[in-house]
């Protein structure tokens, strides 16, 4: 059945707007299993109601046609034998009044034939009899029912030939009469309509009181789901040493189970990482403090050479060999240099000096320390002032790192902007080279990465980016690469602008 809600005039046209989504569906899992249980419970009461409508309907109709049936041969075994045989019109006539009269309560509309001929009967309003019925009953010989919609109801047509009584050379044998008898069926019709009434009056009850037993239900089933939800925040939040009881022998405890066992292997897992991690941060960092002191020695006696090699003290091979031992031991210092930087970001020990200072000042004075403030390659853009509270030697070490690899792997003229944008202070610099390429892009703040494999041998440590990124985050502060629309690569550094500045002397 189905039901239409009104709606009021003038609602129509107060349509869902356009790209709205309306969700009729329940979010959330307990809503869910609450309307499931509901459904089911709601379809097992409309089949149940259904089977029993269609037996109870069956049965009522069964015994009325039995009851009809029986009431009619018992009319014909007293009224048939004062029949005349053949019988004419009057007496086929007679005898249809006469079963009309003896119907009762019933209500039939009795009517009567001889072998072929027409069907007579008493009532001029009574309902037709079918023709499919009168030929069943001529040629099966035995009685037969036939259900038909008359006037807008339901009537019942009975249809069953006479046999002979006493005739002793042929017992049961058929005389050729057939009577039929059609009723209403308004009052099956009424107890059919009152059981409907029931059940509907009791389905509204079912379905209310089978909220409970659903809640019941989605409260069982979502005990351990939310459990593990809670022990997966946990396990996210960093608590591996989370781990859930496991009840009884379902599918739910099973996932339990399962989950305490992926919890055991996240657990031994991370702590051999974190041996491992910290094993090799301890020997980069150990290495590296073993190396500054001969290091500290080599570099001082390659400086007493290269004075040597300038002098013109040594021979040329000489000198040149110096001079390679030299530029090597340099870089060898500042690779060491750069590994004591990295082991101390990684033991979270780098310390930082913050304080209020023009990040124009800061610009300058890199450019300047570097040789690069008259140095047509590079070209700085400080239009206004931009106050950072951060660690001058920091800064100065991601300026020196951003510039210093756009001179090295770029094209001049590279160009350092300053300038403030959404509450945040910006520094860009911008090299007129090939760009980055897209593969390379995601891993140019990776230690040790260089962008191209066969330049085996370089300038650079490939900890110049990784150490800039590492600065930047130590300031609250992000370092992004890109490439300009224009040809070139764009690398950007923001930095919370101070809260109160105040220039430094």
């Amino acid at each position: 059945m189905t039901v239409r809600r009104r709606v009021p005039r003038g609602a129509r046209a107060r349509a869902v707007p356009r790209g709205v989504r309306v969700r009729v569906a329940p979010r959330g899992l307990r809503a869910r299993l609450v309307v499931a249980f509901l459904l089911a419970t709601a379809f097992g009461a409309v089949l149940t109601a259904g089977i029993t409508f269609h037996r109870a309907r069956s049965a009522i109709l069964e015994r009325t046609r039995g009851t009809a049936l029986a009431e009619l041969r018992a009319q014909l075994a007293s009224l048939a034998p004062d029949l005349v045989v053949p019988p004419g019109t009057r007496d086929l006539r007679g005898l249809a009044r006469r079963l009309d009269q003896a119907g009762g309560a019933r209500a039939w509309h009795a009517a009567a034939a001889y072998k072929d001929g027409p069907l007579l009967s008493a009532s001029p309003g009574a309902p037709p009899v079918p023709d499919e019925l009168r030929r069943a009953v001529q040629d099966g010989g035995t009685a037969t029912y036939q259900y038909i919609e008359r006037r807008g109801g339901s009537w019942l047509a009975l249809g069953t030939p006479v046999a002979y009584a006493d005739d002793p050379g042929r017992p049961g044998a058929l005389s050729g009469l057939t009577v039929y008898a059609v009723l209403p069926l308004k009052k099956d019709e009424a107890d059919v309509r009152a059981l409907v009434t029931a059940a509907e009056a009791g389905a509204v009850p079912a379905l209310a009181l089978a909220v409970v037993p659903a809640l019941f239900a989605a409260r069982g089933v979502l005990r351990p789901v939310r459990r593990l939800r809670h022990g997966a925040e946990r396990i996210a939040a960093g608590d591996l040493g989370t781990r859930l009881h496991a009840e009884g022998h379902d599918e739910l405890a099973a996932l339990i189970r399962s989950f305490n066992a992926m919890a055991d292997t996240l657990e031994r897992d991370d702590a051999e990482l974190r041996r491992m991690e910290a094993g090799a941060r301890r020997f980069a960092a150990d290495v590296a403090h073993e190396l500054r002191t001969p290091l500290a020695a080599m570099a001082a006696v390659t400086e007493v050479l290269d004075e040597d090699a300038a002098s013109g003290v040594l021979p040329a091979d000489t000198a040149d060999a110096v001079r390679l031992i030299s530029e090597e031991t340099r870089g060898l210092v500042r690779m060491v240099e750069d590994l004591m930087e990295v082991s101390r970001f990684d033991a979270r020990t780098a310390p930082v000096h913050a304080q209020d200072a023009d990040l124009r000042t800061i610009v300058a004075k890199t450019l300047q320390l570097r040789g690069w403030a008259g140095d047509e390659r590079v070209r700085a853009d400080l239009p206004e002032e931009v106050y950072v509270h951060a660690d001058p030697r920091r800064l100065d070490v991601i300026l020196a790192n951003l510039v210093g690899n756009a001179l090295r792997h770029g094209r001049p003229p590279v160009a350092v902007a300053v300038g403030a944008r959404d509450g945040r202070a910006v520094v860009t610099v911008t090299d007129h080279g090939p760009g980055i390429p897209d593969d390379v892009l995601p891993h140019v703040f990776e230690r040790f990465y260089k962008g191209d494999t066969a330049r085996t041998r370089s300038e650079s440590s490939g900890l110049g980016l990784s150490i800039a990124y590492e600065n930047a985050l130590l300031h609250d502060g992000t370092l992004t690469a890109g490439n300009s629309p224009e040809g070139g690569a764009v690398f950007t550094l923001t930095l919370p602008l101070a809260a109160h500045p105040q220039e430094q002397p």
